[in-house]
């Protein structure tokens, strides 16, 4: 056997670690905010075409600038102390609150700095920043030991899954359409999924005889369904649950003895001007009949105002967890050491920004207005475009970062796919990409109704882009569904491709 630098093999090597013979979970576990369609974006922009990634929540990637407060503070974190806090001329460069805050945070990590571990469950000041600010967006105690700083939410919902999914029988309901890390990380952990739908007519509102329907038939197929997640803004459909509806979700959780899971990564990303954010742990504390529900919250600096995907700061809180089952949370959160530090300081930035009065409250205050008040125009200019698209259906999207239309397509463009092996419209989407550089998510990844057709697009692109994306729908859907109705092709134009 011959093993060249670039890991090429000859053909003829036979592998004991192989298709069949690796992790079956992980073979049968997908992904698809980066799937097929994003493979192929990545490919295409290896060959130099100029592609539009609104497959993911990523802001910084496709524009949005950096708040500066948050960088300046970091920055002074990471510096060593004689080119950074202690500098003679650090005040011609910095404001002065950021050069206190940041040796408050050095003075909390201690010596070490970022470089070093932390407490596994994260910096304590850090998490106390964190309680401070749950309780005064609740109006409830929050407590830092029942707080964890992770890489993000992703990691905090790696941890509970772990921990809750002891059986191949094991079960957590998750709403259709949901976010794929939910399906993921139950396939890869040998859990069952118990799909509960979210009703499109009815701006994707969720209702009680569905949960007990979905409830009902898991019991009598002999699943255990011990959790049930949550998505409050919702990812992929944009819903903001209105109080009632998340009472009756608390209360039925804790009528079955379920956990909740909740995540509110979008908090912040309400658009809707009737609309509001309720946290699920402020309704279970006032609502009657949720004295008993076991709850998992999880917020995220990836998203919200601040953006910051690559720093991987989040942070999960525990309300009436059994203290063993914490115990053994905070083992597996030992495992891996500690969330990465650059992440728990824009976690604590994130829960407590400048207050006024201080030299750059102003200027924060800002750019996070110019940051929400774009994003506002951004989303309606999305769906009021999409959906005068002949063929293309879009709910408002009242929060998080996402459209989420359905579309029609000819019946021979699904017969087509078939042949394929492809769903309708993961071969639209790839056509979409291939004829306009716009990528997009097929729906299909976060599931749908039975025949529903669609897919996910971000409204992240800057304004100046956003309107020739919209053109490229419009263009792109008609001719799809020209050719899957009589025999037009269609070759991408290089002015479509520049307004893109």
């Amino acid at each position: 056997m011959t093993i060249h630098s670039n890991d090429v093999q000859d053909e003829d090597v036979e592998y004991t670690w192989n298709e069949s013979t690796m992790s079956q979970s992980l073979r049968r576990m997908q992904y698809a905010v980066r799937g097929e369609v994003v493979t192929k974006a990545e490919s295409l922009r290896a060959e130099g075409r100029d592609i539009i990634f609104t497959n993911v929540g990523n802001p910084q990637a496709v524009g949005q600038k950096p708040i500066t407060y948050y960088r300046q503070v970091l920055a002074l974190c990471d510096l060593p102390n004689a080119c950074g806090v202690d500098h003679p001329d650090i005040h011609k460069i910095f404001p002065s609150d950021v050069i206190a805050r940041a040796k408050e945070y050095k003075a909390a990590m201690g010596p070490a700095g970022t470089g070093a571990y932390s407490h596994s469950q994260g910096i304590l000041a850090f998490r106390e920043h964190v309680a401070h600010f749950i309780e005064e967006r609740d109006g409830h105690a929050a407590h830092p030991g029942n707080i964890f700083l992770t890489n993000g939410a992703s990691t905090g919902i790696n941890y509970i899954l772990q921990a809750l999914l002891s059986g191949k029988d094991d079960a957590v309901m998750i709403p259709i359409p949901q976010y794929p890390i939910y399906s993921a990380l139950i396939t890869l952990l040998g859990g069952r999924q118990v799909g509960y739908e979210l009703d499109e007519s009815m701006g994707w509102a969720v209702t009680k005889n569905e949960l007990e329907k979905c409830l009902r038939n898991a019991r009598q197929n002999g699943i255990n369904v011990k959790a049930m997640a949550i998505i409050n803004p919702g990812n992929p459909t944009g819903q903001v649950l209105d109080r009632k509806p998340l009472q009756a979700i608390c209360r039925f959780c804790s009528d079955n003895g379920i956990v909740l899971l909740a995540d509110e990564v979008y908090q912040r990303n309400i658009y809707h001007p009737n609309k509001k954010f309720h946290s699920a742990k402020k309704l279970a504390l006032e609502t009657p009949r949720c004295e008993k529900l076991q709850l998992v919250s999880f917020h995220s600096t990836s998203k919200g105002l601040i953006g910051e995907c690559g720093r991987r700061g989040g942070y999960m809180e525990m309300h009436h967890i059994d203290p063993c089952v914490k115990a053994q949370i905070y083992k597996l959160a030992a495992s891996g050491l500690c969330s990465g530090l650059a992440g728990q300081v824009m976690t604590s930035l994130m829960v407590n920004p400048p207050k006024p009065g201080d030299e750059s409250y102003d200027s924060f205050v800002s750019e996070e207005k110019a940051i929400y008040d774009s994003l506002v125009r951004r989303s309606g200019a999305m769906v009021a475009g999409l959906n005068k698209i002949d063929g293309i259906s879009c709910k408002q999207a009242e929060g998080a970062m996402y459209a989420f239309p359905s579309i029609t397509i000819p019946q021979a463009a699904k017969e087509e796919a078939k042949k394929r092996g492809q769903t309708p419209d993961s071969m639209y989407a790839l056509s979409l990409l291939e004829e306009t550089g716009i990528c997009v998510v097929p729906a299909s990844g976060f599931g749908q109704a039975a025949g529903r057709v669609g897919f996910r697009t971000t409204f992240l692109p800057p304004e100046e882009q956003l309107q020739g994306a919209i053109e490229g729908f419009a263009k792109h859907h008609k001719i799809f569904c020209d050719r899957y109705s009589g025999s037009i092709t269609f070759t991408p134009t290089p002015t479509l491709i520049s307004k893109l």
